[in-house]
């Protein structure tokens, strides 16, 4: 496979279909998912007798979904509930350590 095939590949990869779900339709109301879809590449040679490579990654994640319903659009975002959850264990984790390193000035100042 040579570079401009790749190149081709991960243009397909990265397209407004994988931002714009297809549409789903029922008893009236239409839901258009929504994902946030990034990627990158890149690749590299020598001389013709020491090869090269060629290499690309994407990212997606749902973000949210168009609701249609009786005419009215509106958004409805997705919750991550696993990074809600990271936030919260981090954020007594942090104010343990700002704690003891206040405690720990205090203690020299005696």
């Amino acid at each position: 496979m040579n570079v401009q095939e790749v190149l081709e590949k991960a243009q397909d990869t990265v397209t407004v279909k994988r931002v714009y779900g297809t549409p789903i339709e029922k008893d009236g109301l239409t839901i258009i998912p929504a994902a946030s879809v990034s990627g990158g590449g890149g690749g590299g040679g020598g001389p013709a007798d020491s090869g090269g490579g060629v290499g690309y990654g994407v990212r997606a994640r749902p973000v949210g979904a168009f609701i249609i319903k009786d005419g009215e659009v509106r958004w409805e975002p997705a919750i991550d509930a696993t990074r809600i959850a990271l936030r919260g264990m981090l954020i007594p984790i942090v104010a343990l350590i700002v704690a003891r390193s206040i405690v720990k000035t205090v203690a020299k100042r005696r």
